[in-house]
């Protein structure tokens, strides 16, 4: 979308720069873009420059011309405590294949409230109001009642398969067990199946969709510019972790973590086990990250490479630079309230979701 077409859609949106937010390169117009949203948790570009939003409680928009529109031919969504519609992935290929992928919390049979994340597979088509030819082509099976750590971001790899987070669904110790996808990273081909050079395909027990596991509850995740894929996610208190996600890594929930059990116990076995990996940057106290954006644009070019992560808890935007990484600095303004998403737009602006504003938001410099 070019800058003209920001700024007519603003326009038609009755909107004005909201705000300036003080940084380290520069002042910062913040844009409010599209208002009105109940529960935005993933916002995604199509290539016809229209948006697509989903909203927690079922409901997935299309933004084109100023006009918020909802699409049809959505699955089931158990929109109950932190799930429901998640996360909208756009691939690549999206002009040739209009296909579009969506996470969410499925429910399922076994008991009242039982639900697991799930990845739906569809076709947008032509007129943009409807999926069609939809499937799920994954799910946590079995899932469990209660409407906690549900993870859902999905991004596509550069190798052209689906990388997915899933929560440890508040049951601690599955994060540590192979037999069952809580607390993991993903990895599935686009029709579901499992590629062959999967860590735990050979492993007797283990779900060969796994990638990685140890993880407690991964709500942001991104590629860097060589590909790698990243990940932050909630601790407990205290503990939130920026993550590389390698190969069959085990990243230690609930054996070891920075942090403590809410009523202030020691977790696991401390900081460190031999087979364990170390977080990349772990915050304490919580800011309760999610969405996460590694910015590879030119609008910034300060910022190539750095991460921004949403903040749930501190109403802000973190931006994590260097190696090692740490917080370079605080995005803040009455904008960001439970900021859930944060990613960067084809011409190189930060946009991100407000959770508390309900709205979605374009950052550039002033």
């Amino acid at each position: 979308m070019s800058r003209m077409s920001y700024l007519l859609l603003a326009m038609t949106l009755g909107c004005a720069p909201a705000h300036a937010i003080d940084s380290s390169t520069g002042s910062l117009n913040v844009t409010k873009m599209v208002d009105g949203l109940n529960g935005p948790w993933a916002l995604g570009f199509l290539p016809d420059d229209d948006l697509l939003i989903t909203e927690r409680e079922g409901r997935l928009l299309r933004v084109a011309d100023g006009e918020t529109r909802e699409i049809g031919g959505l699955p089931e969504v158990a929109g109950t405590g932190q799930g429901g519609l998640l996360d909208v992935l756009i691939p690549r290929d999206f002009e040739e294949s209009r296909e579009v992928f969506l996470t969410f919390s499925k429910p399922q049979s076994g008991g009242q409230g039982t639900q697991g994340t799930a990845i739906f597979r569809a076709t947008l088509g032509p007129d943009a109001d409807r999926l069609t030819e939809g499937r799920v082509i994954f799910e946590l099976e079995p899932g469990s009642s209660g409407g906690r750590h549900f993870g859902s971001r999905i991004v596509e790899g550069r190798d052209g398969y689906l990388y997915a987070t899933i929560g440890d669904r508040g049951d601690r110790p599955s994060a540590q067990d192979l037999s069952n996808q809580n607390g993991t990273v993903i990895r599935i081909a686009r029709d579901g199946s499992v590629p062959a050079d999967n860590p735990f395909v050979d492993t007797e027990g283990a779900r060969p969709e796994i990638w990685s596991y140890g993880h407690r509850n991964p709500q942001g995740a991104a590629l860097d510019a060589d590909g790698n894929l990243w990940v932050n996610e909630h601790g407990a208190r205290g503990g939130d972790e920026v993550n590389r996600v390698r190969r069959g890594a085990n990243y230690g929930w609930p054996v070891i973590s920075y942090g403590k059990h809410y009523s202030g116990a020691k977790i696991g076995e401390g900081t460190h086990k031999e087979g364990m990996e170390q977080p990349a940057y772990y915050w304490d106290p919580s800011i309760a990250p999610s969405g996460m954006m590694i910015y590879q644009g030119d609008m910034f070019p300060d910022w190539q490479g750095d991460m921004f992560a949403g903040s749930l808890k501190f109403d802000m935007i973190a931006r994590l630079s260097g190696s090692p990484v740490t917080e370079a600095e605080r995005l803040d303004s009455s904008e960001t309230q439970r900021v859930r998403h944060i990613v960067e737009g084809p011409d190189g602006a930060i946009w991100f979701l407000s959770e508390g504003q309900g709205a979605a938001y374009r950052m550039t410099p002033n």
